[in-house]
């Protein structure tokens, strides 16, 4: 074996944090990945790995030619996938992250079609409400608010607008009451996002004294998908996406609070790495997104 290949070994070590972890990944035995680690050290005379009973870390040295080799196997990659797809055929697995409530609701409910419709494509998919860095984490697209853009040069794509309501459980209001008025509303166990400012101000700011609704409550949860299940169990008031309520609302499980209510609506995106290559797999993914979610009303969403 060459060193270049040692290398992209010695990168994948020090990504799994040990031996067998990484022979597992590209397939080999534990003792083959020793054996080709120690003829690196041999090669470059020095010792790159600190062994313990644990696992394996990079010595001082080690981390700096991990860089190195960090770098080359990038290269390797992208040359991989230029090769496996010159032809233009969607093929390979494609690492997707995306929204929980939107994810478990909509998204994996139209997977088939996907699958159906590309055959050679395998998807990984992450649900998360946390901000993805998509070139550090190696995802393909995320699906979110699109809102939640913060890199510049990340490409976004509109996969449908998405209207949120306040809500609640007929057992709530029965129990608590049916507020009229945000000022009401104050006297409710509200529901919120755990640690997401933004996502918690469920009012814009009175003109004249300057102060919108922050909702309070003995509950958060940390996505949406969370606060919707907690709103369902009858915990307290709700603000989420259409897309999960409206035949909660028709079938009863949820009521309708403060109607006249109605924030302005957010999108919900697609993003992915600006490049002008983009791979077939990719390309397909976003087009099917926008296809079966661009121009369906939210009330002929999936539903949860």
């Amino acid at each position: 074996m060459d060193i270049s290949a040692q290398m992209l070994i010695f990168a994948t070590v020090v990504e799994q944090g040990s031996i067998s972890a990484a022979a597992r990944t590209i397939g080999q035995t534990p003792s083959a990945v020793s054996k080709q680690i120690g003829l690196l050290e041999d090669q470059v005379h020095y010792r790159l790995l600190n062994r313990t009973r644990t696992g394996v870390s990079p010595t001082g040295e080690g981390q700096e030619f991990y860089e190195k080799c960090k770098a080359m196997a990038e290269k390797f990659k992208e040359a991989e996938a230029l090769i496996l797809n010159l032809d233009g055929i969607p093929r390979g697995k494609l690492k997707i992250a995306c929204s929980v409530a939107f994810g478990k609701s909509q998204l994996i409910p139209a997977l088939p079609q996907f699958f159906e419709e590309n055959s050679d494509v395998q998807v990984s998919l992450e649900l998360t409400d946390r901000v993805v860095d998509l070139q550090s984490e190696g995802f393909d697209a995320t699906i979110c608010f699109a809102e939640q853009r913060t890199i510049p040069d990340i490409m976004v794509r509109r996969i449908m607008q998405s209207r949120r309501v306040l809500c609640a459980a007929p057992a709530y209001l029965e129990r608590w009451g049916f507020p009229a008025t945000f000022d009401e509303l104050k006297q409710h166990n509200c529901l919120r996002i755990a640690g997401n400012s933004k996502r918690n101000s469920w009012a814009d700011p009175d003109p004249f004294t300057g102060q919108g609704f922050e909702p309070q409550g003995r509950f958060e949860g940390n996505s949406t998908d969370v606060v919707y299940r907690a709103a369902l169990a009858g915990i307290g008031v709700a603000r989420l996406p259409c897309y999960l309520t409206d035949r909660k609302f028709q079938s009863g499980e949820l009521v309708h609070v403060l109607p006249e209510y109605s924030p302005p609506s957010t999108d919900i995106a697609i993003m992915f790495a600006d490049k002008r290559n983009l791979a077939p797999k990719t390309r397909v993914f976003i087009d099917f997104l926008v296809r079966e979610f661009r121009d369906v009303p939210e009330y002929q969403m999936t539903g949860s």
